[in-house]
């Protein structure tokens, strides 16, 4: 907390502030050049009436009454004295009761109170900041890359045009700084020149003159745009965006990798220079039913499994986890050894029943889009005619009555992929959608991280945070070497080999009995070997690149220190 001659000083630079206090001091002047006449009134009446009182004690009197204390300890005698007594009274009331107030709260309360609010929300960083993320709105995408900013220490600054709203986002612990998106002044006070990235939010128009703007101070600092539509994403480039993010169209994409059906084809989601990271349903393929020992896929194609997908829960792979319909295999190799995988279980499966898709926005057609693909057909549900097309393919009505989604086929569809933006809505589906059928694969897009759990609570196989993977996407682009978000709570980082550990074997080390992080490469100079066997010892000098959960990540941290 600031003490007050810090305050008196903030105060005081503002020149609305300057002049407030200015008419406060003449309002001061005024009353106080009345209690001195009304004292010099009260002894020459005094005198009138044959009596003497010192100059304190007319000070006293003249307060007492002006105040409306009257003590009565001292009185006129005379009609003139008492008239008098009423006209400082009144004078009392009208000055010291009801202006003083005001002007008190109006020229010095109220400009101090708004002091103290402009300093929660400041209109400009310190000339010293630097390697900061600025972002232009603070929404679902901007709330879950907080998060992960905070994780890994990363300053951060939500720019608000509004003073109310940025003292709400201040109550809930956000850094805020207040600036119109439009002005080329809020970027330079935002020391944007020396940004990390400018990541912009917003709806596509405001996206275009906030990427305009920021290019036009600084033309180095990379600006990440999000855009809803196809047609914006070239204006964007052209206004300065250095990335410009589709979420919609990834949205789509990662829905429909989730589907079952097709084929048993694993799907890349990411990458450390030659180690790939790619997610393989395990639905379709003859892995059901098996342990992972079981499976021998090291041994066979050269892929490590790293970790099972559950609804919604990443376990580490152990040798004993027996594979289900319901999970997704996480695998880490190099592109031959996955390609490998994608030969060995590319099972030819026909489709007799197309996929339930429930919403047409822009997240369901993204998703129909990638179901073709895949060479899959689907039905898309949808309340809204102006957004039906007129083929076989759509079908008009609310998702919610049974009659329409027996007509989109929900008796023999394989799968149901729920895309509104109305988590409650996508919630009420998902719980429907259950009850009619046990067996079905239900799939659900959440707008809000925080929904998640409930989704799978309700009966979800998978569901897939918009929020979140907006999010990942632009941590990512923060360009880090060293730590790589590659799903929802699932992080890729490299470290150097930690020194309790330089010389020992990986089987030796038990990272992943004591972490829950998995060792899929080990990096020394230029040479990566992925997918190192148990009996390699640890250089001490080298990277190895891990992957494992959030809370596992942690463990590595605490227990090893944090090196990255």
């Amino acid at each position: 907390m600031k003490f007050l001659p810090t305050q008196l000083i903030l105060f005081l630079r503002s020149k609305p502030d300057r002049r407030n206090l200015r008419l406060l001091f003449k309002f001061l002047t005024v009353l106080l050049g009345m209690v001195v006449g009304f004292t010099l009134v009260f002894h020459l009446l005094m005198l009138g009436e044959g009596r003497s009182y010192s100059w304190i004690t007319g000070f006293y009197w003249t307060l007492t009454v002006m105040s409306t204390l009257g003590f009565g300890d001292i009185t006129f005698h005379s009609d003139a004295g008492r008239f008098f007594s009423i006209l400082v009274l009144l004078s009392g009331m009208v000055f010291l009761l009801i202006l003083f107030p005001f002007t008190f709260i109006n020229f010095f309360y109220a400009p101090w109170m708004k002091a103290q609010e402009n300093a929660r929300v400041p209109r400009e960083l310190p000339k010293s900041t630097r390697g900061h993320v600025v972002l232009t709105r603070y929404g679902p995408v901007s709330e879950a890359l907080i998060k992960k900013l905070n994780q890994f220490n990363y300053p951060y600054v939500v720019l608000v045009a509004d003073l109310t709203e940025g003292l709400r986002l201040h109550e809930l612990g956000i850094q805020v700084m207040l600036g119109d998106l439009d002005d080329p002044q809020t970027y330079s006070r935002v020391q944007v020149e020396k940004a990390a990235l400018v990541a912009t939010t917003a709806s596509d128009v405001i996206n275009t003159y906030v990427a305009f703007t920021v290019h036009g101070v600084s033309s180095s600092v990379p600006i990440i745009s999000t855009c809803s539509f196809e047609a914006s994403q070239d204006i964007l480039t052209l206004a300065g965006s250095t990335h410009v993010i589709r979420l919609s169209e990834m949205m789509g994409l990662f829905l429909a990798r989730r589907a079952s059906g097709g084929d048993a084809c694993s799907h890349t989601i990411g990458r450390f220079g030659q180690l790939q990271i790619a997610e393989a349903a395990v639905a379709g393929t003859p892995l059901i039913g098996r342990s992972l020992r079981e499976t021998k896929l090291r041994e066979q194609v050269g892929v490590s499994v790293v970790g099972v997908w559950d609804r919604g829960n990443f376990n580490a792979a152990q040798p004993d986890t027996r594979l289900t319909p319901t999970m997704v295999l996480v695998l880490a190799g190099s592109d031959e050894q996955i390609e490998k995988y994608n030969q060995t279980f590319k099972i030819s499966k026909e489709m007799n029943h197309p996929v339930i898709i429930i919403g047409g926005g822009r997240v369901g057609r993204a998703t129909a889009r990638a179901l073709a693909v895949r060479k899959l057909d689907y039905r898309i549900v949808e309340k809204a005619a102006e957004r039906v097309k007129e083929d076989r393919q759509y079908i008009l009505g609310n998702a919610a009555h049974l009659d329409i989604l027996k007509q989109a086929g929900i008796e023999q569809a394989p799968c149901v992929i729920i895309t509104t933006h109305d988590d409650d809505m996508n919630v009420y589906l998902t719980i429907y959608c259950r009850l009619l059928r046990a067996d079905i694969q239900i799939i659900t897009r959440a707008t809000l991280e925080r929904n998640l759990a409930t989704m799978h609570r309700a009966g979800a196989d998978f569901v897939l945070s918009y929020a979140s993977m907006g999010a990942n996407t632009i941590f990512n682009l923060l360009k880090r070497s060293d730590i790589v978000m590659v799903a929802e709570g699932l992080n890729l980082l490299k470290v150097k080999v930690p020194t309790q550990l330089a010389g020992y074997t990986i089987a030796q080390s038990s990272i992943r009995k004591e972490t829950g992080c998995t060792l899929i490469a080990i990096r020394e100079g230029e040479s990566l070997q992925i997918n190192p066997e148990p009996s390699m010892v640890l250089p001490a000098q080298a990277e190895i690149i891990l992957i494992g959960s959030v809370e596992a990540e942690n463990k590595f941290f605490t227990k090893y220190g944090s090196q990255v």
